[in-house]
Formats: structure tokens, sequence, C-alpha cells
């Protein structure tokens, strides 16, 4: 999985090689101000909906790469039976991320500290 780290006002999201290979993504930082809400989703693999393009999917297991839908694109790292946070975005190349995390509500708990205006996201 990938690692998460907050520095100052960035968000840091590190890949393997392999999921970088697999997904065909790169890693990403972000301006938490291009944050506009923050939220916990209890099944993050249901969670993520669309197209695959890129990415890589082991159905009911592992989803990894781009999500897409009619004027939306999200980036997705789950796993199966582990909850992810949702982050809406502005102003940046992703609508949205979903990243899986064991401790999904702590993770959105101190990217709600570090972002007061962001409300959650359902």
């Amino acid at each position: 999985m990938a690692t998460v780290q907050i520095d100052a006002d960035m968000l840091r999201i590190r890949f393997t090689r392999a999921e970088k290979v697999l997904g065909v993504l790169r890693d990403v930082d972000l301006s938490l101000a291009k944050v506009s809400a923050v939220g916990v989703v209890a099944d993050g693999l249901a969670a993520a909906t669309g197209i695959r393009a890129p990415g890589y999917s082991w159905p009911w297991r592992r989803k990894l790469g781009t999500w897409r839908r009619r004027h939306h694109k999200a980036l997705v790292d789950v796993r199966r039976d582990q909850p992810a946070v949702r982050l809406r975005l502005r102003g940046h190349r992703y609508d949205e991320m979903l990243l899986g995390n064991d401790d999904a509500e702590s993770l959105a708990a101190a990217l709600r500290a570090q972002v007061p205006s962001a409300p959650s996201a359902p």
C-alpha cells in the first residue's frame, strides 16, 4: 500500500515501484488547499466506481489506478476489507482520491485538522 504523509500544507502519497507499474501511477504531492472535503468509507473497494483507465484490478480484492466516470476522475488505492479515506479535490488533475488505510479514521482526523474548512465527504 502507498504511504501517506502530511507535511505542513502538503499531502504526500508515495507508491511502491510495483504499484506504480501495475496502477500506471506516479507519486502525488497535493496541496491541502485543494482538498474540499474529507471522509471515511467503510468499504473502499465498493466505493471505487466507474471504469478503470488505466490501472489494475484484481476482482473482489484490489483496485489501484485511475477510475473514471462521466466528468469525474479518481485516484484509487484500496484493498478488500479495508476502510478508505475519501478526499474530494478542486483544481487538481483528480476530482477525488480514495486511499485505503487500516486506520482511516485517524488519517481523516489528521487531514481535517490540517484543512479546517473541509467538511466531511459522504
